[in-house]
Parts: C-alpha cells; structure tokens; sequence
C-alpha cells in the first residue's frame, strides 16, 4: 500500500477511456463557449453586446440542468452506463456540427441553440459523471479516483478558455473555420474514446422512466435527501459551486483595477483563474494522501477554514485599488506584494479542492447503486440553482450596493466559515470525523489493513477490537469510514469537557452489573436499538485497558448483544499502540509513557466479518489475537 499511487489508475482501462472522455468534454464546452465571445469580437460586436453575451450564454447553458436533470437521472439509472455515454457523445458530435455550421455562417443564434443543446447534452451526462466511479473503482480508490476527475474537469476547464480565446488570434481571418474544425474534432475523439470505456451494469435496468420534470425533480430533491450525511453532502457541493461562481466571476473586474492588469488584455484574468484552477487540482490530489486512501470526510473542515482563512488574506493582503496600471504579466510580478496575493489564489484553490473531493466521495459510499444516479441528478439541480443564486447575489452586491471585488471576497470568506460551522452543527459526524483525523494524524502514522474491503458498507454490523489505550475508539473513529457508536466507561463517558464530544459522537456509556445494573440494561437496549437500525457500535470485549500489553479474556457481554441480534461481526485488532503515552504501560512509575519516535507507526488491522449467529467471545478473542500477532 505504501508504494501505492493513485496516478496507476490512469493506466487502467477501467478508469483512463472515462477520465480523458469527461476532461475532454469539459474542454470542448469551454473550447465552444470562448470561441463565441472571440467570434463577437471579430465581428466586431460592441462591449454591451459582450456584455449581454456574459449574461445570457450561461443561463442558456444552465437552464437544461433545471428542465431536465431529473429525467436525465432517470435514463442513467435505467441504463447500462457505457452504453450512455457512447450516446451522449455521439450527441455532442451533431451538436458540435450544428455549432460549427453557426461559426461558418457566423450566425450568433444558431450559435445559443447549439449551446443549449451542449447543456442538454451535459445534463444527460452529468448523473453518469460521477455515480459510475463506484462501479469502476474499489472502495479505497473512491478518493483518489474522485480527485483526479477534480483534477482533470479543473485543468480542462482552464485549457479549455484559454484554447478558445486563442483560436481566432492564432487563425486571425479564418477563425470561424478554425472553431469549427476544433469542437467537432474533439467531439469525435471522445465519442472514439468512449467506446473503450468497460461496459458496466445498470444501477435500475426495471426503472419506469417518468416525462414530467417538475414532480420528478421533486422526486428526486426528496430521495437524495433520506440520509442526513448525503444531504448535507450535496449541500456542501452545491455550496462549493456558490462559492466558485462567485469567486470566479469577479476575477475579470479584480484582476484589472486590483492586480493592475489592461483593459484590453485578459492577461492577469487567465493567469488569476489559472492560480485557482491549479490550486484546486492540486488540493484534488492531495485528498488521497491525507485521507490514507479511505473516504475522510474529516477532510471537509479542513478545507472549509483553508478558503475562508486565505480568502481573507487575499482580501487584506490588497484591499484598494492597484498602485500602477496597465501591467503585464512580468511587470506584475515584479509589483512588490505579488507573492502574497499568488500564494492566496493557488491556497484558496488548494482548499477548495480538499473541501469537495471527500464530499464527492462520501454520497458515492453512502448512495445505493440503484439511487446513484438519480441521487447526482438532484445534485445537478440544487448546482445549477446555487449557481443562479450566486450570480444574482454577486449582481446585487456589485450594481447595487457599489462593493468592490476585494469587499466581495471579504463577506464570502465569512460566509463561507459561516456556512462550515453551520453544516458541521447539524451533521456533528463532519466535526467529529475532522477532530479525529486531526488529533490522530499528528501523533501517529497509521497503516490501514483490511478495513475498505471487510467492514460493510451499509447495514448493521458489531466491531471487536483489543483495549490498548484511551485512544483506541479515536484511532478506530478516524479509519473506519463509516461512523461508529462505541460502547464505553460511564465514568469515562461522563469527564466533563470530553463528554460533549462523547455524546456528540452518540457514545453508548455503560457500567458494570454491580456498579449500576439499569444503566447496564439501558445500555444493551441502546445497543439492540442502534444494530436495528443499520448503525455500526463499537465494542471493546476485554472490558477495560490491558494492564500488561497482552489481550485479556473476551468477556459474555458480546455474546449476549449478539443472542439479541446476530448482526455480521468485524474482528479488529491495534498493533503497536502498547508503546503509546496514553497506554497503562509505566503507570506504577507514576507518569505517562513518551512514545519512542513522533508520529509512531500504528497498525489497524480488520479481519473478515463473522456469522453473529455462531461468534462466541472465544472464538473472536481468537480471531482477534491472529490479527495482532506478537505487536503489542
């Protein structure tokens, strides 16, 4: 696992012919809809007429997403999936010929019908786009395929704007044929290409597909909102895109009165967005890395308080106008304060790309098959709503209140922390998955082994593991990436300060029969209670920390949950925690053990789950023995 990359995934079948289709795609709708505004430009169309341009060409574009992601979710469901992307690209290469018949005629109003067909045409792809990964990807490559998609969509889109804004520079007379011959070029290459992309089932293939769009768009809001985590997933997602459309259309107005760049030169606008593209390509890829190849959406936080934090920098970091004018490129860099407000952009970039890529993730893990798509067609829907909303609101906010870009940027940053907080109060799993990841990550360096493939995706299931130190549910906590109820101490459970975080983690306290026998019997209820529900709970069968290093007796307890319930048990084990500060080891000497090394290597190890109708406490004290050896 150490020498693993998730770079390898794109010499795979399985996962190349589908990155390069969706890159291209979004290349060529970028390619197409900057080719217009250079068409404008050399039909010599005045700078209102640009300006309308600006305005009506995305709701264009955007408004099919509305009409009809929701039937669009309903085909890809329906469907075998490389099946709908061969013709979604076929549809691209008559959309792409009709646009190229709009350039040859120079006709601007063939032109926005054919963009209308690219957002219909992308509508129906969309739901495609993301819920196939799971279906070519294993659970422990859902992150670091998820960020080289992010990846890939951000550069292409960059490449993409620059590319059509050169075509009639480079072309000069003969633009309007050179655009032509480019996107309907690109749209065949990726209809080829996604012919070898693996064919995979359908996520429905019963469904009944139903016409209507507004009470199937209804449907689908309500299905992608039965799991609180999911939604509050495609909330965050959809904020995401608030927060870059919002961002990204006053880089124009900000790189010229702010950053000193001409009037008549896109110079410092390409080079700012491509700052922030490349950041959140960066911050993509990064996800895997910090996340230890699970679905970490510890992460989310993390990337939350990076945007805001550099967002505000780059807002104090120039607050006023440029001090000189006119500037290229390398006269900008010269500017003293250049570095600052680079290292913004690429950090504001790199945040966001942190921020989306679990989310992304986590809907995938948590969505049924047979819902996945229809889950990404809501998604598409509450996107193109929160994109709307942020151009309006940065209309307001611009015309109608007179605030500048850096102030803009300011009430964004605190919006933004604003937002965070808020999702992470009412989904507690988000802050509790960032304060494990955190505390976890910095004090030690965790090998993971087991886990994405033997504990369950969904349904109920029991964890047993051995009780080295009061850090073992926290190590447990920030690895298993779906949440767990651990059963622990009352007396542990109650330390004040600790206990909101124990209770906020919805931690089942218990007590020994002699101590407290009604808390022990509502303890074992709140357990049956939570299995019942498809929870995973957390138990530590020992019933107290070793005191040697070694695995004591599994005590009845276990059994008993599992005479109640016989729900699937996962056997886990901790190697090398025994050398831990937060260990019993050296307690006589009266003081805590200093671990050995910083960030010591830590193992968890997860065997393969066990029928919980024949588990006894014997037999998995056995099991979890193997699975720890002599690494204490």
């Amino acid at each position: 696992m150490s020498g693993y990359s998730q770079f390898s995934l794109l010499t795979q079948r399985r996962f190349l012919p589908y990155f390069t289709v969706q890159a291209l795609g979004a290349f060529n709708d970028n390619v197409y809809r900057q080719a217009i505004i250079g068409l404008l430009i050399f039909l010599g169309a005045s700078t209102e007429d640009r300006a309308l341009y600006a305005i009506v060409a995305p709701a264009i574009f955007i408004l099919p997403y509305f009409l009809f992601s929701a039937i669009a979710g309903q085909i890809a469901e329906k469907l075998e999936k490389q099946r709908l992307i061969v013709i979604t690209t076929t549809m691209e290469i008559v959309i792409m010929s009709l646009a190229a018949v709009g350039f040859l005629l120079q006709n601007l109003p063939l032109l926005l019908v054919a963009l209308f067909c690219t957002g219909v045409q992308s509508t129906l792809f969309g739901p495609v786009k993301y819920s196939v990964l799971p279906a070519i990807l294993k659970p422990e490559e859902l992150t670091g395929g998820n960020g080289l998609v992010e990846m890939g969509t951000s550069i292409s889109i960059l490449c993409g704007m620059i590319a059509g804004g050169m075509i009639f520079q480079v072309a000069g007379a003969h633009g309007p044929q050179a655009a032509a011959i480019a996107i309907v070029l690109l749209a065949v290459l990726g209809n080829v290409l996604s012919r070898m992309i693996p064919r995979m089932d359908a996520g429905a293939p019963d469904l009944k597909v139903h016409w209507n769009p507004i009470p199937e768009s209804l449907a689908v809001l309500r299905m992608a909102k039965q799991q609180l985590a999911v939604r509050n997933a495609i909330l965050g997602v959809s904020w995401f895109w608030f927060f870059g459309t919002l961002l990204t259309s006053q880089l124009p107005t900000y790189a010229q009165l702010h950053l000193g760049g001409p009037a008549d030169s896109a110079t410092l606008y390409v080079f700012a967005l491509a700052l922030f593209s490349i950041g959140t390509g960066v911050g993509s890829l990064l996800c895997e890395k910090l996340s230890g190849r699970t679905v970490e959406i510890g992460l989310v936080p993390v990337g939350a308080f990076g945007m805001s934090a550099f967002l505000l920098d780059l807002y104090f970091a120039r607050p006023g106008l440029a001090p000189a004018g006119g500037l290229d490129l390398a006269q900008f860099l010269r500017q003293p304060g250049s570095v600052r407000l680079i290292v913004d952009l690429l950090g504001i970039g790199l945040f966001t790309g942190i921020f989306v890529v679990p989310l992304f993730a986590l809907i995938q893990s948590r969505t049924h098959a047979s819902q996945m798509a229809r889950v990404f067609a809501a998604l598409n829907i509450q996107n193109s709503g929160f994109i709307v909303l942020a151009a309006l609101v940065g209309l307001a906010l611009q015309r109608g209140l007179g605030w500048s870009s850096p102030q803009m940027f300011l009430a964004l940053a605190i919006a933004n922390a604003v937002v965070a907080i808020w999702i992470f109060t009412i989904v507690p799993e988000f802050l509790m998955r960032f304060l494990s990841w955190l505390l976890v990550r910095t004090l030690y360096r965790l090998r993971l082994h087991g886990i994405e493939k033997n504990v369950p995706d969904e349904g109920p299931a029991l964890i047993v593991c051995n009780h080295v130190s009061y850090m073992d549910a926290l190590i447990l906590a920030a690895t298993i990436p779906r949440p767990v109820r651990f059963v622990m101490y009352y007396r542990i459970f109650n330390i004040p300060v600790m206990s909101w975080i124990f209770r906020t983690a919805k931690a089942i306290p218990i007590a020994g029969a002699k101590e407290d026998p009604e808390l022990m019997r509502r303890a074992f209820e709140e357990i049956d209670a939570a299995l019942a529900a498809g929870e995973i709970v957390g138990i530590f069968p020992e019933g107290a920390l070793t005191k040697d290093g070694e695995i004591a007796a599994f005590k009845s307890g276990v059994e008993k949950i599992l005479e109640r319930r016989p729900v699937p048990v996962v056997p886990m084990a901790l190697k090398g925690m025994w050398t831990s500060m937060w260990s019993r080891r050296d307690t006589r000497l009266g003081r805590m053990r200093v671990p050995r090394r910083f960030r010591a290597h830590v193992e968890v190890m997860a065997g393969e789950p066990m029928d919980g109708a024949t588990a006894t406490a014997d037999v998995l004290e056995a099991r979890v023995r193997a699975l720890r050896g002599d690494a204490a």
